[in-house]
């Protein structure tokens, strides 16, 4: 989702990606939990080609969906950075486009039951890899990866406790895209004497979205619901914004009955904003509700902050002066989490090279490549700001200053695929309906 669906990837590198077919889930894979936090990656067996190329080298074998836009260029940086520091190992790369990361997703499936893993690939990190790890597919990398290049010391709790599942980390975080965000048009915020700084929760943008409305010829937000997904996104901020990060956690963790007025609330709320948004939301992307905004079609938008690339890109639409952000009504202070890691499969085909890569994702030079030119921010808190611009540079600030660092619900990091299937299928009938009772009623069922 942070890509798009782009096809054109040049390195030199680069080959296709294997266009496979959905494969099964790891729900009935056997096996105990395994990993910890020992280097188990020495004694992993090998498959596949083996740690040797036709130069006498190694070979690192790496897989991700970063396939065009500034995905494929953040990645080329990042490989190449490696490279550098390790002239003896050279990465092929088996990019996967399409479906937002999901084609690649299968494609990892697959690959993994028939115990043929790639040395590593890109993945949203968190509950998001709990099937790995209960089927021991995983490598604990706590000694072997996170002693290193001072990590434990320069994450945050947030991308930290991302990166771990029962106690023990299995991936590296390589960059955050914050959730929380409310991006606006000054001229259109203005023109309505609207100060989107003063909004103090989710349920009072109502009243500025309407006197928006009022005022302008604008529309108070900007939004696309063809898919559900930015929809689902946009009410856990709702939820975090009105009821705070504990309520949002113990939705997460399954009590949602117990929390069913938050709950009801927030679906409310957005049934609100829903009466506000363009009305072709249906039938457009989220880029091109994003457009809606540089056009001054409309006052607000929300989306992950990889939205703030198609400012950046339009000639004379400057932050702070065309556009500008705040974080989303009632979060002041909170810093939601979407972030890509790697991770380190058991049935390693390059163990030792593997090792090294995840070591160098999680180190300030690989942070400082990728993430100006990803339009993210680096999980390390050390990372100079010089290359990053006005808008990464306040969201670098931000985010050190944050109290709590939520994981998003939408992209996985805050409930295993099964139950994440389960709310996004709630939050397609929602979008559908707009029927707060039938909607809390689904999300009940999605922890059942």
């Amino acid at each position: 989702m942070t890509d798009g669906n782009h096809e054109e990837l040049t390195r030199r590198t680069y080959v296709k990606g294997a266009g496979l077919a959905g494969a099964a889930g790891l729900a009935g894979l056997a096996g105990c939990t395994g990993g910890g936090d020992g280097d188990t990656s020495t004694t992993s067996s090998t498959t596949g080609d083996g740690d040797g190329d036709s130069s006498g080298g190694t070979t690192l074998k790496i897989q991700h969906w970063w396939t065009g836009g500034d995905g494929s260029k953040a990645v080329e940086a990042l490989f190449e950075g490696f490279e550098e520091k390790h002239s003896d190992i050279s990465i092929k790369s088996n990019p996967v486009s399409g479906g937002a990361g999901q084609n690649l997703k299968n494609v990892i499936k697959k690959r993994i039951l028939n115990n043929n893993p790639p040395s590593t690939w890109q993945a949203w990190p968190g509950k998001n890899l709990t099937p790995f790890v209960e089927a021991d597919k995983l490598n604990g990398i706590g000694d072997s990866v996170w002693s290193t290049n001072g990590m434990k010391d320069s994450y945050l709790a947030g991308p930290k406790n991302a990166a771990k599942l029962n106690g023990s980390f299995y991936a590296v975080p390589l960059n955050i895209h914050r959730l929380n965000n409310l991006f606006y048009n000054v001229e259109v915020v203005e023109e309505a004497d609207v100060d989107p700084s003063s909004i103090s929760k989710p349920s009072d943008l109502v009243a500025a979205m309407q006197q928006v409305e009022e005022q302008t010829d604008a529309v108070g937000m900007a939004h696309q619901t063809k898919s559900a997904w930015s929809t689902g996104q946009l009410w856990a901020q709702v939820l975090l914004g009105e009821a705070g990060v504990d309520t949002y956690n113990a939705f997460t963790s399954g009590k949602v009955e117990a929390n069913e007025a938050a709950v009801r609330n927030a679906l409310s709320i957005v049934k609100e904003y829903e009466e506000l948004f363009n009305e072709d939301a249906g039938s457009l992307t989220w880029q091109k509700a994003n457009g809606r905004l540089i056009d001054g079609k409309a006052a607000f938008f929300h989306q992950g902050d990889w939205a703030a690339g198609m400012y950046r890109s339009e000639d004379g639409f400057e932050f702070e002066k065309q556009w500008g952000h705040v974080p989303f009504p009632g979060t002041e202070g909170i810093y939601s989490l979407n972030m890509d890691s790697f991770a380190f499969p058991k049935n390693n085909p390059t163990p030792e090279a593997t090792k090294k890569f995840l070591q160098y994702v999680g180190s300030v030079d690989a942070q400082k490549r990728f993430n100006p030119k990803k339009g993210s921010i680096p999980p390390r808190t050390d990372v100079p700001q010089d290359a990053f611009g006005p808008f990464l540079t306040q969201q670098m600030d931000e985010f050190k200053n944050s109290s709590a660092q939520p994981p998003s619900i939408q992209h996985g990091l805050a409930m295993p695929p099964e139950q994440l299937t389960k709310f996004e299928e709630a939050m397609k009938t929602f979008t559908s309906d707009w029927n707060v009772d039938k909607a809390y009623n689904n999300l009940t069922q999605v922890f059942a």
